[in-house]
């Protein structure tokens, strides 16, 4: 049987990436049954067979989880490799062992981190390491801490890490997986990319009627969507790549400001919006501290956008006048009672498409603005003034819609 034959077909280019060592470290989330733990578990032996003096370790956040979930997995995948004959199980230390190399597979806790620290294989090195649920570890800190510890003594190394994203967009997993870098390949996946048969008729009978009953529920626990804890307030963000074709094609663009100094930020954005879909999409942004307004101009114009109006808070009619000075259309926010609320209010109505490489700082605000909840946890009705600047841009861009006295109501 071939190795294609026994991954999900949504898994083929991410193995051909592995075996040619496309990446050093592989991010893989996915709801219920997308198949990401049980690829990695066959493709972890066979790297291994690659080479005689790489080891591997599998890690768990608690090591008595060890034995019914990962262990376990990993004794399937050499079955289904028929490779079962050619390692020997260990129970204490846990472990499995390649009878012709001496090669093992170590199955450890992240609970004691000492005994993680003074791991040892007998020769070799340890080439693979995976971390099963990675949202239960403690951060990126922890993770980057252990290896430390292992990723020395070669040349090459794999690191996998296979998790269902948790509800909360703010947690630190899914905030993890948004940092853009060169040597780490994402991978997503759900149920509905596995073969209907190998999952079974009763799988997605489950699956679908959780969906009739509680789509919300079935998006995070299926799909594998970070849809929040009930106290974001944008419960309609999308995230996802926005390509230079797609802006190219937008022809309804606006700008907003909010300006700032320290620790308070400078926010800048230039977004698209489809008032057919009600659907605004964020282009650029200029999020930063301690710049003048000189400097903020600067940028602006040397991006080419001082071709739309730029709305700006208008608490700052000074900054307002030396944008116009400086050439670019700002014009100050019409603001009256209640317009800060029902800017909230129709922005929330709205979906907001962000990619999060071309605006860091608008996601991370989006993603992470929440009510304020009282003693009790409940969430408190108003909109929170801290941690909104990019937030304010974006009701200043957009207020032409909300505002019957904008510019462009």
């Amino acid at each position: 049987m071939r190795v294609s034959d026994l991954l999900g077909p949504a898994f083929h280019a991410l193995a051909g990436d592995v075996f040619r060592h496309g990446h050093t470290h592989y991010d893989l989330a996915g709801g219920r049954g997308s198949l990401k733990s049980s690829t990695v578990s066959l493709l972890v032996p066979l790297l291994l067979a690659q080479d005689p003096d790489a080891h591997a370790l599998v890690l768990r956040k608690v090591a008595n989880t060890l034995r019914d979930s990962v262990f376990a997995q990993y004794m399937w995948a050499l079955n289904r490799l028929g490779m079962a004959r050619e390692w020997t199980a260990k129970a204490d230390p846990l472990e499995l062992v390649r009878r012709e190399t001496g090669q093992r597979i170590l199955f450890r806790g992240a609970d004691d981190p000492m005994k993680l620290k003074s791991i040892k294989v007998p020769f070799g090195y340890i080439a693979v390491t995976h971390f099963e649920e990675k949202d239960q570890f403690d951060g990126r800190e922890e993770i980057r801490a252990i290896l430390q510890s292992t990723m020395r003594g070669g040349e090459r190394f794999w690191n996998f890490e296979t998790y269902n994203p948790p509800m909360s967009r703010d947690h630190w997993a899914n905030r993890d997986a948004l940092e853009d870098r060169p040597d780490r390949l994402r991978h997503k996946s759900c149920y509905l990319d596995a073969p209907r048969e190998w999952l079974g008729e009763a799988f997605f009978a489950e699956a679908e009627r959780l969906r009739a009953v509680n789509e919300r529920a079935w998006r995070h626990e299926y799909l594998g969507e970070a849809v929040g804890t009930g106290g974001n307030v944008f419960q309609n963000l999308e995230c996802r790549e926005i390509s230079d074709a797609e802006i190219a094609r937008m022809d309804r663009i606006y700008q907003g400001v909010d300006f700032g100094w320290y620790p308070d930020k400078f926010a800048f954005l230039r977004v698209g919006y489809d008032s057919a879909r009600e659907r605004i999409t964020l282009i650029d942004e200029y999020y930063v501290n301690c710049k003048s307004n000189r400097e903020t101009a600067a940028w602006i114009l040397g991006k080419g956008y001082g071709d739309r109006p730029i709305v700006c808070d208008s608490a700052e009619p000074k900054s307002i006048a030396d944008y116009r000075d400086m050439g670019l259309p700002a014009r100050g926010a019409v603001k009256g009672p209640g317009s800060v609320e029902y800017g909230f209010k129709w922005l929330q109505s709205r979906t907001i498409v962000a990619d999060p490489r071309r605006t860091p700082g608008a996601w991370d605000e989006l993603s992470r603005y929440e009510y304020a909840r009282d003693r009790e946890g409940r969430p408190v009705s108003g909109y929170p003034d801290r941690d909104d600047h990019a937030i304010s841009a974006l009701r200043y861009a957009m207020e032409g819609f909300f505002n019957r006295r904008g510019a462009w109501a």
